[in-house]
């Protein structure tokens, strides 16, 4: 992990919090790939498009491993703080994640910030979440096995996910949260810890909330911190992977005790002595390949796959 920090600070590339959107998101998209695991190559992958309620047709892209067998399926919500990434900056995680556990896995270009700030992600991810579980069954996944997962704002948006599933009635097999953003404001000790230089700097935190929220208040809606939920009570299990040495870390661990605290079946592995963005490292770092195995046995395990 060191080795990987001291390449980043050679490079000597702008912060992407110093750049316009626009921009951040193309230098994000040119470096995602540069310390992934080989590209797996996948019997079925499709793009997609998904009605949003507002009329929007937003972008998708399903990985399958097998044709004709009817497969259980992930909604993946990927990150970069609601202001960057994309289905093509987690192309690779996804395709690993479907090869690994032997779902199918459908990602999801949610509309990013600040062009579309706060609830337009929630509503995306939810939108994408309703139509998959009505079209299970004509994409040849099986609709009684659905699950829902994210990094980063995207674990965010999986954990709200969960909680509008069960309110909604729609059964979920498993939350899959890579160190979810789950607090209001940045005011625990790992974010003063892990503040600067260790990939996700604070002022990185600041810029992609600042573009998303459109009010202070926007902070303390549950949407945005899950862990202002006024219950959790009946949401999905969950599998959380953390980051020892991230910013988020404490409020992944918060997040997961609010969840057994209402009786929420948690797996929860905190991988030692690696930062903020590993699972998509596994050339570089082995606990990014640990990782990927993890959430493929936890979903192995939660769809019934042995």
């Amino acid at each position: 992990m060191r080795s990987v920090i001291d390449r980043m600070e050679r490079a000597n590339r702008p912060p992407l919090h110093t750049l316009p959107p626009t921009e951040a998101r193309a230098a994000y998209e040119a470096g995602a790939g540069v310390l992934e695991v080989p590209k797996a190559m996948l019997e079925r992958v499709e793009d997609l498009q998904i009605p949003a309620r507002d009329g929007q047709a937003l972008h998708a892209r399903l990985y399958a491993p097998t044709r004709g067998v009817r497969l259980p399926v992930l909604l993946y919500l990927h990150g970069g703080g609601f202001t960057i990434g994309s289905v093509a900056t987690h192309d690779v995680l996804c395709r690993e994640l479907a090869r690994l556990a032997g779902c199918m896995v459908v990602s999801l270009d949610y509309r990013l910030a600040p062009e579309h700030r706060f609830p337009t992600a929630c509503d995306d991810a939810w939108d994408a979440l309703a139509w998959l579980a009505v079209q299970a069954a004509v994409l040849g996944a099986d609709p009684a096995r659905i699950a829902v997962g994210g990094d980063s704002a995207g674990g965010t948006l999986a954990a709200v996910n969960a909680i509008l599933a069960r309110d909604a009635g729609l059964p979920l097999a498993l939350q899959l949260l890579f160190y979810p953003g789950c607090a209001a404001h940045q005011d625990t000790p790992s974010h003063a810890a892990f503040a600067h230089g260790l990939v996700l700097e604070e002022a990185s935190i600041t810029w992609f909330f600042d573009n998303y929220v459109r009010e202070p208040a926007d902070r303390d809606d549950w949407r945005f911190a899950p862990l202002n939920a006024p219950d959790v009570d009946g949401v999905a299990p969950a599998w959380i992977g953390l980051a020892e040495c991230d910013p988020l870390v404490d409020e992944g661990v918060d997040y997961a005790d609010k969840l057994r605290s209402a009786g929420v079946a948690v797996d929860l592995e905190i991988y030692r002595g690696v930062t903020h963005e590993f699972i998509k490292m596994g050339r570089a770092i082995p606990e990014a390949r640990q990782a990927h195995a993890d959430a493929a046995a936890a979903l192995r395990m939660a769809f019934g796959l042995g």
